[in-house]
């Protein structure tokens, strides 16, 4: 008879986004994972809308996939419209973005969560951490039912439910999120020895019955219908009801059938889900005007809400007293999922009182029967200060404990989803005994994500933006594969199917922009450019000089040039449409990416100058008392991050060169 038992390597506290990741992760890479969450109904549910990626963020999904994460596979799954954001901007700014069905993502990840090797689920509420003795170290945690789990390593994800209260009106209601209780405890035992608490807010919108809305009077908006989506792997591997799953210490993947029909997910898994398109409706002066009647109960205004929210995601209230010119607000309505009537409206996020969310919806055209499942509601939460972590996310007080998502003062569950990743493969690593995994700046929008966090820490709840990297041509949504694929690889995440996969695409990628480099283009082609509306050519040049004017691209070059069209048959079938367009940015902004690289290799050499840990800052008066004041707080590791830090001058990293000798 086999007994359970409750110890593990690696322990995952919460359920969302950053948990699925951090557990799948950490038993992906052959640690004894449990995760814990308080409804196993709830896994990775989309607590605001139900979409994956958007500028920035589809960049981090697509890096996920590339690490061997799980967000892009269960986004593609499950999509129900997918656009590429930013399309009349160059490709470095091409974003992402799919609606999915939000049911059928909840019960995607279970699929996979449940079928993966070395991971177990627990239903259960923490309600307190185990520490060593001299509390150097965790060891466990302790569940409301009474279970006493023990493990190595430590990942908290528990999102917004920490000591959560939303706010509807003057009403205040515990929980961390609509109908699901708080969790309460942890914060208290955790600013007990020393760590720093902050309160956040963020807020929703209302969800309203399909049933009773005009969409005649709204504006349709459909998708993409082009080859994009978010994983990199070919359409028939995402779709395919298999996981792919490497054996412990090892790349060798091993594929294992898993029933996805009957009881596993709700009607039929295989079928493709049905393309659905999301509408646009605008808010007006009537609707204005209701709104702020009931700005007197607001709770951002009446000081019931004392914590700073998303400022780039503000709630309806916020937009009309921010902007007070405007007589109109763009909203969205977003489908749910295929089996719901149940729409998202993107842009009304609000804490007013029910009675004026529904008054105001009224006065627009489409809305003017609408019925609603729940109101808009705000919730505040607590965080903890990230610069109390590494660039691991271990936080630096307690060894082997790991905190990952909305606890780090972040929003979303893209930004949640990458720390997740790295919180649970650097959990893994240190129950291994292997050597931490970090992305620097240069490498990934997750490792700008947490260096901004670590190094700068948060005054408002963190978004990503393409603005907040500054080697953003670097990162780019077509190529992540080619810069993260190899370190997953590396540590064990990445398994040698997808590692195959991206060195076949990479070599075909090679193989055409070497061809564009040698194919000689004769004058006789002037009549081709001429039909192309094209400008002539006075001698005769290479393809690439063609490829790189921006009028002409090569899927249209190929038309007119049979050992091009002749190169293209030859690429995987599958993935011909991907890997083209990855050649043609990369010929089209190869000058850019070249002077992006050296100024990449220029500041590494900073971040290879490390900072002793016993160097005592306030000792060092040759520095600004600001810079004496944050060096001694934050710690940075290396010189790099020190010059990242806000208040530390160019003169106080001068000053640290030189006291290093360098």
């Amino acid at each position: 008879m086999t007994r359970m038992t409750f110890e593990y390597d690696v322990l995952v506290i919460g359920g969302g986004h950053a948990g699925c990741e951090a557990a799948h992760a950490a038993a992906r890479m052959g640690v004894r994972t449990c995760l814990i969450t308080m409804d196993m109904n709830k896994i990775a549910q989309m607590s605001c809308n139900p979409a994956v990626g958007g500028i920035a963020k589809g960049q981090i999904v697509r890096e996920i996939d590339a690490l061997g994460g799980m967000m892009g596979i269960v986004t593609d799954r499950c999509s129900i419209q997918f656009r590429m954001l930013n399309r009349s901007k160059g490709p470095a700014m091409w974003s992402p973005r799919s609606q999915a069905d939000r049911g059928r993502f909840i019960w995607a990840w279970r699929n996979v969560l449940e079928n993966t090797p070395n991971l177990f689920i627990w239903q259960d509420t923490v309600t307190e951490l185990l520490f060593s003795k001299d509390g150097s170290c965790v060891e466990g945690a302790v569940t409301q039912m009474g279970v006493r789990f023990h493990a190595k390593a430590v990942v908290l994800t528990a999102g917004t439910f920490l000591n959560g209260l939303m706010h509807i009106g003057r009403t205040m209601i515990p929980g961390g999120r609509c109908g699901e209780q708080a969790s309460y405890g942890l914060t208290e035992q955790l600013a007990e020895i020393g760590f720093e608490v902050g309160r956040m807010k963020t807020g929703t919108p209302v969800r309203l019955d399909g049933k009773t809305i005009d969409f005649s009077l709204a504006e349709r908006q459909d998708g993409d219908t082009d080859f994009h989506h978010f994983s990199y792997l070919p359409w028939s591997l995402v779709r395919a009801s298999e996981i792919c799953r490497p054996a412990p210490q090892s790349h060798q993947c091993s594929l294992v059938a898993v029933d996805r029909t009957g009881d596993t997910m709700p009607g039929n898994a295989e079928k493709t889900n049905e393309a659905l398109p999301c509408f646009t409706i605008q808010t007006n002066e009537k609707v204005h005007e209701i709104l702020r009647r009931g700005l007197p109960d607001s709770p951002l205004y009446n000081g019931q809400i004392q914590s700073i929210g998303p400022r780039y995601c503000p709630s309806i209230e916020t937009k009309i007293v921010t902007f007070a010119d405007k007589d109109h607000h763009l909203l969205f309505l977003e489908p749910e999922g295929n089996g719901t009537q149940e729409y998202y409206l993107n842009g009304f996020s609000s804490s007013l009182p029910i009675d004026i969310q529904m008054e105001a919806l009224h006065q627009i055209p489409a809305l003017r029967n609408a019925a609603a499942y729940r109101p808009g509601y705000a919730i505040e939460y607590d965080y903890f200060d990230p610069t109390q972590l590494r660039h691991t996310l271990e936080t630096k007080r307690i060894s082997g404990l790991f905190f990952a998502g909305q606890v780090n003062g972040t929003t979303g569950y893209e930004e949640a989803a990458g720390q997740g990743l790295v919180a649970g493969v650097n959990a893994a690593l240190k129950v291994k005994g292997d050597e931490p995994f970090v992305l620097g700046r240069d490498e990934a929008y997750i490792g700008v994500l947490i260096d901004d966090l670590v190094t700068k820490g948060v005054d408002e709840p963190y978004r990503m933006f393409t603005s907040r990297a500054e080697y953003r041509i670097l990162l780019r949504q077509d190529d992540a594969d080619m810069r993260l694929t190899p370190r997953g690889y590396a540590i064990g995440l990445v398994d040698d199917a997808r590692y195959h996969l991206m060195l076949e695409k990479k070599g075909c990628v090679e193989k055409i922009v070497a061809f564009c480099e040698m194919f000689h283009v004769k004058l006789s082609f002037n009549d081709v450019l001429a039909s192309l509306g094209s400008s002539e050519l006075k001698e005769g040049c290479k393809l690439l000089a063609l490829v790189n004017r921006p009028e002409l691209n090569l899927p249209l070059l190929s038309k007119h040039i049979p050992e091009l069209a002749q190169l293209f048959d030859s690429l995987p079938a599958d993935r011909r449409d991907e890997i083209i367009e990855a050649a043609e940015v990369q010929i089209k902004y190869a000058g850019y990416i070249s002077r992006e690289k050296a100024v990449a290799q220029k500041i590494a050499r900073l971040e290879a100058i490390r900072l002793p840990k016993t160097i005592d800052y306030e000792q060092l008066h040759q520095l600004t008392i600001e810079a004496r004041q944050k060096l001694s707080r934050i710690r940075p590791e290396t010189i790099g991050q020190a010059s990242r830090i806000p208040g530390v001058s160019p003169a106080d990293v001068n000053i640290l060169l030189v006291l290093l000798g360098r």
